[in-house]
């Protein structure tokens, strides 16, 4: 009886360590998959920050639609499987200007200055900068991904954590990401240029969209 108890202790002993050994195994497997890198397309890749007007005077009464020209950034997903994945993203400060046909170049003149000197302050905090901490992913079929991507937003030296909903396609050596998510200005210490007394102002809330196209380096 002791005979057989330790026969089956000694059966489960090596079960366990099978187990285990399996278990290592398999993630040493998965992490010596190489990453796939992609590059950020600036071209082709489109950034825009929604600003909604809190005035109705002169130019200042119409939301702004605000896009940043110069960036870059990285991807790096698994191959067949998009996560683990990681995102790193920066823009310059200084390249963020008004788009929108509304307004007229000497106003555009006016609001990106105003971009500059005061929202901005590219002399001071010249980066805008995202690092992804965290991604979850699941397929929707034909090379379609619907992602959770959280990570870490500096503006203006604060840094805060953020979920951003993200739908990525993969087509041969090329990725898109599109999505949209809402800030606060407040959350950033951002501040907004106002006139008459306060009259006109721009809302705390922002409206960031994004369609991001990379190429495997």
């Amino acid at each position: 009886m002791r005979l057989r108890k330790l026969s089956t202790l000694a059966l489960s002993s090596s079960l366990a360590a099978a187990l285990v050994v399996g278990l290592a195994t398999g993630a040493a497997a998965r992490q010596s998959t190489p990453a796939v890198v992609y590059k950020l397309d600036a071209a082709r890749s489109k950034f825009v920050v929604r600003a909604f007007a809190g005035g109705v005077l002169w130019f200042k009464g119409h939301d702004h639609l605000v896009a940043a020209r110069d960036f870059t950034g990285e991807a790096r997903l698994t191959p067949g499987a998009v996560s683990p994945a990681s995102l790193t993203l920066t823009v310059r400060a200084a390249s963020l200007a008004e788009t929108r046909e509304v307004f007229n170049e000497q106003q555009k003149r006016i609001i990106d200055g105003e971009l500059r000197d005061i929202v901005l302050e590219p002399d001071k905090y010249p980066e805008i900068t995202f690092r992804s901490t965290e991604v979850t992913a699941e397929p929707a079929g034909g090379g379609l991904f619907r992602i959770k991507l959280g990570g870490d937003l500096t503006l203006r030296g604060v840094t805060r954590h953020v979920v951003i909903p993200v739908e990525v396609t993969l087509r041969g050596d090329e990725m898109r990401a599109r999505g949209e998510f809402d800030l606060k200005r407040s959350d950033f210490k951002v501040p907004a240029t106002s006139a008459f007394h306060g009259t006109v102002r721009v809302r705390d809330r922002l409206k960031i969209s994004f369609d991001i196209v990379a190429r495997r380096a």
